[in-house]
Order: C-alpha cells, then structure tokens, then sequence
C-alpha cells in the first residue's frame, strides 16, 4: 500500500469510528507508527499558543528551542538550535551561538527567526505567553530584549530580577520553540503573525512535520527530510479514538502501536497480553479540582474549599479507582521538583466536611455544576466525587464535555468547579507557583485568576521566591507556600500522574520523560 492510499485508507477509517468505534483498518505499515488516544483538547499547534496536552506532546516532536531538558533528567539543560550560550557579566543576558540547522521547508535557521519566535510569541499574548513574560517582556519591551549580533550569535536581556540559571529553564519551554519566519511571513494575515495558518500547520526543524491535521479525528506527522537527526519511522499518526474500549481493541488488533488513556481495569487485562508491553512513566501532572470563587457566594466561602478538601475520597480513587495511574498528592509542585512537600494531610471526612459547612453559614442541600472532560479517568473521578460531595449534602451536577471547550469555559469563568490537571512548562517550581500563586489584580493569565481569586500578599512572596539565589532559601520559600495554598485556596490538589502507556512489543525506543512535553517519536523503531 503506497503512503497516499495508505492515508486515504486511515482517514477514512477514523471517520468511520465515530460512527463504529470497534472498526479495523490494515495492521500498521514497518514504516508508520499509530497512536490511539484523545485529541479532542487541542485548541493549537502553535507553539505560542498550544497549552493542551495533546499539542505540548507535540511540540518537541516539530520544534527545537536554543536549549532543551535532557530526557533522562529534566532538571539538565543542553544544547539545541544554540551550540553554546554565555552567560553576561550583569547576570540579566545571554548570548547564544546558533547551530548549522534547517528549518523543513529548506530556509537555514538565522538569529532572525530567534528574534521572530520570541517577540511574536510575546506579542501574541496568548495563554502560554506568560512564562516569556518573566523576563519582564512584554510587547512594547521585546524588541530592544531580543538583538542579533551577527549571522551566527543572538543575544538575550531581561529586565526582571532573575538569574541565569532561571532565563535557560524559560527557554526550555515549548512557547520557546523557534519557527520559521520566512515560511510564516507568507501566512500572516493582518496582525495575526501567521498564528491562523499555524494552528493547523508546522514550520519547525523537528524531526516531524505536520502533514495532516484533522481537527477531532487524526494529527498526522511525516518525517522531515532536512531534520539533522532524522527519525527511524516516516509517519507519525495521532488518531482521535474517545473511546477507551475502541484504543484498548485498536492496540491488541494490532491496528494501532500505541495506545493511551486506558482504564486502570483494561491496563491490568493488557498486562498479561500476548504481543502487548505496558509502559509506567512518572508523571510530573498534577491533578485539582477548580472551584470558580467568583461564581456565588457560596463557592466563593473559605469554608466551602475547606469542607470540601474533607469530601474526596484520595485513597480510594488512587488505589482502587486507578490502580497506579496517579497516587495522592495534595500539594501544587509534584514529587521530583525541589521543594515538593510530600505530606498529604486531607482524607475523606464526611462529618468533619458538614461541620465546616455548617458554621460557615453554608446551607445544604445545595447544588453546583460540574463540567469534567468527556475522557477517562476523569469521567470515573467526577463520579466518585459526586457520590462523596452528596453525602454532606452538594450535590455536583456533573457537565460532560470536549476538552477544549471545558478548557475554553475555565479561562473565560464560566464555570462553577472543574475537574483539571497542571503540567509544569519547564523544570522549575516557579512554573507551577506562578499559575497557582499569582494573581495581584487580574491582569496576568494564571489559574489563580480563571478561580476569581486575587491574592496580591502571596503573589508578593511568589516573585520574592523566584529571585532568591540562595537554592536552599529558595525551597524553603516555595514549602511554604504550598502549604498556604494547601490549606485555604479555590484549588483542592489530589494526586500526581504515573502515566501508563500500552505498547505492540514491536515498538522498541519510544521515549517520555517526567514533564508532558517530554514525549519522543524520533528514535521509535519497529
């Protein structure tokens, strides 16, 4: 089967199984690998706007950034587009020397389009946009930051109090990809900054481009030509498959060679599988539940975040509802981040929950919407949830939806509570702490502000942890402000992810790292 009928088989196969999930199509060419899972969260393959889980798992995929975390340990910086940098002597620059590299359409990779990536990310403002903010850029800034100084060297400045150290783990994230200028320059339409074309679109030096990309159905990856490591397979093809018993069906048929997002029951019934191998990756995700403060009174009532931190039954939904795929966790920063607090005060306490509500002046029965992803585990979580919630007397509406529509109502507030999860954007805690813990007046994109939640004394303490140098003052800071948060705050935290992926023993090197966008194609081999 040649490639073009071989795509033309799988697109229609796809759109046959939102009709007949459980649908077969040919086994898997030596040449393709095919991954069932969701894809309904993806709002953009736009780096400076992608902040979904299925476009973060993309991005390292179609993208370099100057600096990258090193797969085995995040936490390791190293060399990318940029062969080297130097540290400036004022501790608020960096100068990076550009390695000899092609972009896929052919155009060499210039301190040009370093300049391009950044400031457009900067001034596109989208919701990824505030990790280059912590540079202190900003639109009217970013130009004068961001200067070449000869076809091969960039140079970096920030205005924000922090060292080195910290501007490189800024650079590791995904919104740090470097995308082609000259290839882009031809898709811009007004002021958009070719961020339309974009979305559906790669113009990256990666080791895949996007050469499909149908919204709800298939991303599909073709190998690029001018990658200086070129991948081991020639197409890469992300189905669309709600339906975790289809992804479970797909993989054991042999129709796909990867499948995610089991259900912690179907994972142990692989286990024993023939021509099956079940991968267990440590997960730096964390999972919360959201309450909108903003939305009534009573939601807004310290006494109700209080109450319900005693309405979640932990251990049973990590032990017995997902069986390994996460374990408690009940703070923003996830084990393996310096500082993580390890303790996890909060169990289910049903009466405890009604006392808090009843001298907080909180009347029961009351009744809150619930909108969740249409996705496993968090189908199954929402319902544990409404059955513990119920038993103090709320009862949780629960709203099933796709991904980025429920994603879409958070970051505009129209919501009540929302079942989420966070990934950090680089290996520091700051990444998780500036989402959590800052919000001084509502004029930066954060968590903190999607739950109406203004705290200008912890996003102080937030920017003071940031510029400490001091490694063990650092932490220390950072302790102690999971701690706060973890006692009074719209968020109540529960598990951290151990993500099990399902695998044809075929598949020899596929590699994920800890943080979500460290998942590789490139070495994976038949």
């Amino acid at each position: 089967m040649s490639l073009r009928s071989f795509r033309a088989a799988l697109l229609g196969a796809v759109f046959s199984v939102a009709v007949l999930p459980l649908a077969s199509f040919a086994a898997t060419p030596d040449d393709t690998l095919v991954v069932a899972q969701s894809i309904d969260d993806a709002v953009s393959f736009d780096p400076a706007e992608g902040f979904e889980l299925t476009t973060v798992q993309s991005f390292n995929n179609l993208y370099q950034r100057l600096v990258q975390s090193n797969r085995d340990d995040g936490t390791k910086i190293e060399p990318a587009l940029a062969t080297s940098w130097e540290a400036g002597s004022d501790g608020k620059s960096l100068t990076f020397a550009i390695a000899d590299a092609k972009f896929a359409s052919g155009n060499p990779v210039r301190p040009e389009d370093v300049i391009f990536s950044l400031t457009r990310a900067v001034k596109l403002n989208k919701s990824p946009a505030f990790i280059l903010n912590e540079f202190g850029w900003t639109a009217d800034n970013v130009d004068a930051a961001v200067t070449k100084l000869d076809d091969k060297h960039v140079k970096l400045t920030w205005t924000a109090d922090v060292g080195t150290g910290f501007a490189l783990s800024l650079l590791t994230a995904p919104i740090a990809s470097i995308v082609d200028e000259q290839t882009i320059s031809a898709q811009i339409k007004g002021n958009d900054f070719g961020n339309e074309w974009l979305k559906t679109n790669s113009a990256g030096s990666g080791a895949f481009v996007i050469a499909n990309y149908t919204p709800h159905e298939a991303l599909v990856l073709q190998a690029n030509a001018q990658s200086s490591d070129k991948p081991k397979l020639e197409n890469l093809i992300i189905r669309n498959v709600p339906d975790v018993g289809a992804r479970r069906l797909l993989v054991e048929q042999g129709d796909a060679d990867i499948a995610r997002g089991l259900s912690a029951d179907q994972i142990e019934a692989l286990k024993t599988k023939s021509g099956i191998k079940v991968l267990a990756v440590p997960s730096a995700r964390t999972d919360y539940i959201l309450i909108n403060s903003k939305a009534n009174p009573t939601l807004g009532n310290p006494a109700f975040w209080e109450a319900a931190r005693y309405l979640v039954d932990y251990d049973g939904i990590s032990k017995s509802l997902l069986r390994g795929q996460s374990s408690v966790h009940q703070a923003f920063l996830p084990v393996g981040f310096p500082g993580a607090l390890t303790d996890n005060p909060f169990t289910l306490n049903v009466e405890k929950a009604k006392k808090i509500l009843a001298d907080g002046r909180i009347k029961t029965p009351l009744k809150i919407e619930f909108i969740v992803f249409n996705d496993q585990p968090f189908l199954s979580i929402a319902q544990s949830l409404q059955s513990t919630f119920a038993q103090a007397g709320v009862t949780l509406d629960i709203q099933p939806g796709v991904a980025s529509d429920i994603y879409a109502r958070g970051r505009a507030g129209k919501f009540e509570m929302t079942l989420r999860y966070w990934i950090p954007d680089y290996f520091d805690a700051h990444s998780n702490a500036s989402a959590f813990a800052i919000n001084k007046d509502n004029s930066a994109n954060t968590v903190a502000k999607q739950a109406g939640w203004l705290i200008p004394e912890l996003t102080a303490e937030t920017l003071s942890a940031v510029k400490e140098q001091d490694a063990a003052k650092r932490v220390a800071l950072y302790e102690d402000l999971q701690k706060k948060i973890q006692q009074s705050s719209p968020y109540i935290f529960t598990l951290q992810g151990n993500d099990q992926v399902v695998l044809s023993d075929k598949i020899k090197n596929y590699a994920q790292g800890l943080n979500a966008d460290q998942v590789y194609y490139d070495k994976v081999e038949k």
